[in-house]
């Protein structure tokens, strides 16, 4: 009986260890490519093309990075975080305001026009690109960031993310609010916003990494040097130096600390996102 005992008890904590290890691995096997890249990028020619792989650069070197920044990376750079940035900050503000309209406010057509966002979420961009081509063209957009920022702001996901997200707000607090002659930009602005903000930390993160890796759609709107972004530049340094891979290494790990900063710094929200979404369903 006391053996029995001790193996339920035991039963618990060795899952949890089995757990744990699990997680390790696979925290290893993910972040294994991020490492090499890092670690490549400090790499000589000769080390990164050696049949011993060397785990740790011995001899560390910043050639690659000088290479790297003798073609125009940091205007690369620059306009990559103007784009991602740009996109980001108005499709949180734009999606929380259609979100909480749609959930919160009774209005004709409101059902069908919730359908049609659903809908959108369906279609490939590759539908699309050539009205959205066309219409860069037309309101002389064609090769700016705009470009790209713009087909961003209006992405079908958030709006049906900060839709889930404004459906928890209890509908007495509005009333309390108006009652206390809060119009709506600051109902919305002083007590919507905050109730929502893991929500709109999840959906910056997705935004930033979205318009960040959106290969296709740069390639398509930006077409002069000065305009590129940093996927496009890395991409054409891929195709004129494709066996300097310590440069290739460069600049994919001067493209990923954006992503990881802006991770850490929206970690937190999009953590009470998630969690905040799993508790509803």
């Amino acid at each position: 009986m006391n053996s029995a005992k001790s193996k339920l008890a035991g039963t618990p904590t060795g899952y949890k260890i089995f757990a744990v290890v699990i997680l390790i691995l696979l925290a290893i096997f993910f972040i294994f490519p991020l490492y090499w890249i890092i670690t490549g990028s400090f790499k000589d020619a000769i080390t990164i093309n050696a049949r011993t792989p060397q785990w740790f650069p011995l001899s560390p070197t910043m050639e690659n990075y000088v290479k790297l920044f003798k073609q125009p990376a940091m205007v690369w750079l620059l306009n990559t975080v103007i784009m991602a940035v740009g996109a980001m900050v108005l499709t949180c503000l734009t999606a929380s305001l259609a979100g909480y309209a749609l959930a919160k406010k009774r209005f004709y057509g409101r059902g069908i026009l919730f359908s049609i966002i659903i809908c959108a979420m369906a279609l490939p961009k590759q539908v699309i690109v050539i009205p959205l081509l066309q219409e860069m063209n037309v309101i002389s957009l064609s090769n700016t960031l705009w470009a790209v920022i713009l087909p961003t702001v209006g992405w079908p996901f958030g709006v049906f993310l900060m839709k889930q997200f404004s459906e928890t707000i209890p509908t007495e607090i509005l009333e309390a609010a108006r009652v206390d002659g809060a119009g709506e930009l600051r109902t919305f602005f002083s007590v919507v916003f905050p109730m929502i903000k893991p929500g709109v930390g999840a959906l910056a993160i997705f935004t930033f990494v979205n318009c960040w890796n959106d290969y296709f759609l740069q390639l398509i709107m930006l077409t002069s040097r000065t305009s590129w972004t940093l996927p496009l530049g890395i991409a054409r340094l891929q195709g004129e130096m494709s066996n300097d891979f310590g440069l290739i290494m460069a600049g994919a790990t001067l493209a990923a600390i954006p992503i990881v900063a802006v991770f850490l710094a929206f970690q937190k929200y999009f953590t009470q996102g998630i969690a905040m979404g799993a508790v509803k369903g």
